[in-house]
């Protein structure tokens, strides 16, 4: 099956485009969420951030920062909300990696995200001493 977002990015299907590159796209999504919501997507196929080499991840993020100042300043926003779900767990709906730029205009324009407080459920010392943490230059 054809995947939208590589279509759309590779100029097989058109898109509202706002950038494009040599590495990535960014198209407005056709739900919009709110006025401005953008999609940031690369132009090769990557299923999620947990797939995503992380040069590519990082330059995803430049343009992300660069366009949500130019979204948030152009439509007046008060803030925004970036995000991005890596696999059906986390609401991924198109398994394409993507990042969302949802301009907010104040806490009562329809969209919502909460998080639940569970520092009563879980210990943070048992958590640190079973994550391993690695980076490599």
């Amino acid at each position: 099956m054809a995947c939208i977002f590589c279509m759309i990015a590779n100029n097989e299907i058109p898109g509202k485009v706002v950038y494009e590159d040599d590495l990535c796209t960014a198209f407005l999504d056709l739900s919009q969420t709110t006025l401005g919501h953008t999609l940031v997507v690369p132009k090769a196929h990557v299923e999620n951030i947990l797939e995503a080499d992380p040069k590519l991840a990082g330059h995803l993020f430049e343009v992300v920062t660069k366009l949500s100042k130019q979204i948030t300043t152009n439509l007046n926003a008060k803030g925004c909300n970036i995000l991005s779900n890596a696999g059906v767990a986390a609401d991924q709906s198109v398994m394409h990696f993507h990042i969302h730029i949802i301009p907010r205009y104040d806490e009562n324009d329809g969209f919502k995200m909460s998080f639940v407080n569970n520092q009563d459920k879980y210990d943070l010392d048992e958590i640190l001493d079973n994550v391993i943490l690695a980076y490599d230059e």
